[in-house]
């Protein structure tokens, strides 16, 4: 397909594919001549990434262009899916402020739930938030830990078999970058009418 009907069928303007072709986040198309080239399926899956990644996610061009170089360099998917929860959830920020924390409340969630003992960014994020609950003097209990872990690894099994269907490349970012943003606001929602139906439970007769 042409570049007009590349637009139509993604609804992104001409200009808008050119600026990503500029870019790099576009694959130059097959030249037809000096003038003109064809784009491929694969265009259109990018374009769709692209525009996902912008306009619900929210990830400005720079983190965009690093997530699309990732999948255009071949990285293995593990490694793809560590770094779209790094830009998503902003995970890479608490490690560069942070860096590598052990803390005994976070080693013992891995060993309640029989999470990999390995050091990864979401790690360190969870530890942080339990420096941070500690100098707050918030408690933090084993029990507190071992519902909280039991419950969100049941959320990310049924997850990660949706994220990791896709074998396109394109579609798998898609799919984990939109799945952890909406999926999480859906957590957070779901969190909040549990509080209030409890809440609710519990002083619906002083009224």
């Amino acid at each position: 397909m042409q570049l007009k009907e590349l637009s139509e069928r993604t609804g992104v303007s001409p200009a808008s594919i050119k600026f990503y072709l500029r870019e790099g986040l576009l694959p130059a198309g097959r030249a037809v001549h000096a003038t003109r080239a064809e784009y491929s399926e694969q265009h259109v899956s990018r374009l769709e990434l692209i525009q996902a990644l912008r306009n619900v996610v929210g990830l400005p061009i720079a983190k965009i262009s690093s997530l699309v170089r990732m999948a255009d360099d071949g990285e293995p998917r593990l490694e793809v899916l560590a770094a779209v929860q790094r830009t998503v959830l902003g995970l890479d920020e608490v490690s560069t402020e942070h860096g590598d924390v052990r803390t005994p409340a976070g080693d013992a969630v891995v060993r309640f739930r029989n999470w990999p003992d390995v050091p990864s960014d979401a790690r360190n994020a969870l530890n942080a938030q339990l420096v941070l609950m500690e100098d707050l003097g918030v408690p933090v209990t084993a029990e507190l830990l071992d519902a909280y872990s039991e419950a969100v690894d049941a959320i990310a099994a049924v997850n990660i078999s949706a994220t990791t269907e896709p074998e396109d490349v394109n579609q798998l970012i898609m799919t984990a970058a939109v799945g952890m943003h909406l999926h999480g606001q859906l957590v957070l929602k779901l969190l909040a009418l549990a509080h209030a139906s409890h809440a609710i439970r519990r002083y619906e007769n002083e009224a």
